[in-house]
């Protein structure tokens, strides 16, 4: 009987100390607390939020006014809020496809109104136009310096070469042998060909 017992000891061993794990398992997992759970709710998207613009519409219109519009909207869309043009209006000065601005006015003028656009300014070609010369026209054969440089696109420096060309050639026999003179070539002959003479 001592001989079977003592055959059997080890397995004994073996579950006794099987059952301690087990057991000591168990009593740790049942003292130490469930891990709380997160609950993750997805944040909302943001909705996409269309900016406006503010424009200010007046002239020749039904409702003049100022207007929130969409950005991105077009000439059409305020005047169709303003209740379209009038009857007097002349409406072939705007363009109804043009993106507007935010804070921009439209003015719809009237039949007979004279445009809003600003007179050009007066520049180096008017200027060479109305000067003072038998036919309207620079005299290339006797031109000061000065009167040279009201031509478009002629400075100081290409004005000083004309002078220094015809004291060095003669006076130019047709306003074409302009293209003599270094930094004149056809495209800007062209601009000056109906503002000079050799007269």
């Amino acid at each position: 009987m001592n001989n079977s017992f003592a055959r059997y000891r080890p397995y004994l061993a073996m579950m006794f100390l099987f059952l301690i794990v087990l057991g000591g398992t168990i009593f740790f997992l049942r003292r130490t607390e469930p891990m709380p759970i997160a609950i993750i709710t997805p944040t909302p998207r943001p909705t996409a939020t269309l900016a406006s613009i503010v424009v200010d519409v007046r002239g020749a219109v039904a409702k003049p006014g100022v207007y929130t519009l969409d950005a991105g909207s077009r000439v059409q869309d305020v005047l169709t809020q303003a209740g379209g043009v009038l009857a007097n209006a002349e409406p072939r000065t705007l363009n109804f496809a043009r993106r507007l601005n935010d804070g921009e006015q439209l003015y719809v003028p009237m039949v007979g109104e004279a445009s809003a656009t600003p007179p050009p300014a007066v520049g180096r070609s008017a200027l060479a136009a109305t000067t003072k010369t038998p036919f309207g026209k620079i005299n290339i054969n006797t031109a000061t310096l000065e009167e040279l440089d009201l031509l478009p696109g002629i400075g100081p420096s290409i004005g000083q070469r004309i002078v220094d060309y015809r004291t060095q050639n003669g006076a130019f026999g047709k306003a074409e042998d302009l293209k003599n003179v270094r930094g004149i070539g056809d495209a800007l002959f062209d601009q000056i060909k109906e503002l000079v003479t050799v007269q």
